[in-house]
């Protein structure tokens, strides 16, 4: 089953009238928002609370918001949470400093209280988008490719491909049923024009079916064309939310 949960915001800065005002206008948005005027609470605090943002001060008394963003991406259960900074500092050199420390995004004070909720919007859609892409596994038959670990697994077992072999078989998997070209795949698997040599393919899809083993199949020949990822037997899903390919 999907997260139906509204999604967490931890808002950090020392001034009680900006968090005060950020709880009411993300609150109204569907959030749920914590706010901290006290920076050195922020860790522990975030590891308690389990945001999906967190909005950041830069400019706060004894802890800097880039000291607290450098010791967020060093935390292993808070690492990936995405961090927008902001900040009376509009200068280049401080932006920088602020995505180099693990930031996310920026923004100077004062601020359009919309700006910030389309920015807010706008981390958390690329990073529900990020933790899709890290989960999603394709299976069928004896098959199981997971994009996120880069791994396939026949029959549960670990199978070594190399790159390019993981780049056709995602590729072949993703659009099964559909036949793709010898020339299709240079282009979209090797990158190259359709001129080089489309034997190269052949032999790829070769030993691609050598590791297959018993799942070879799968991978059809169509005379005269190219290759495609057989219709038959059970469908290709998206493990992590049962969609059918």
């Amino acid at each position: 089953m999907p997260d139906t949960r509204s999604e967490r915001i931890l808002v950090v800065d020392d001034e009680p009238d900006v968090t005060e005002l950020l709880c009411y206008t993300l609150n109204a948005k569907g959030f749920v928002v914590e706010a901290l005027n006290d920076p050195n609470r922020c860790v522990d605090f975030a590891r308690e609370f389990e945001p999906d943002l967190i909005v950041l001060d830069v400019m706060m008394p004894e802890l800097s918001g880039i000291q607290i963003c450098r010791m967020l991406r060093a935390s292993a259960s808070l690492k990936k949470v995405p961090v927008l900074f902001l900040t009376a500092k509009a200068e280049e050199a401080d932006r920088v400093q602020g995505l180099e420390a693990g930031a996310d995004d920026y923004v100077s004070k004062p601020f359009s209280t919309k700006e910030l909720v389309l920015r807010v919007q706008s981390i958390l859609r690329r990073s529900r988008e990020g933790r899709q892409a890290e989960a999603r596994v394709l299976e069928v038959g004896g098959l199981a490719l997971d994009l996120g670990r880069h791994e396939l697994r026949l029959h549960g077992e670990l199978v070594a491909l190399t790159a390019t072999e993981f780049r056709l078989l995602h590729l072949l998997m993703s659009r099964r049923g559909r036949v793709q070209s010898r020339e299709h795949l240079l282009l979209n698997v090797w990158n190259y024009e359709t001129e080089i040599e489309t034997r190269t393919v052949d032999t790829h899809v070769r030993r691609l079916r050598e590791k297959l083993g018993s799942e070879a199949d799968w991978v059809e020949t169509v005379r005269g064309v190219g290759y495609r990822f057989s219709e038959k037997g059970p469908t290709a899903v998206l493990s992590d939310s049962s969609v059918t390919l």
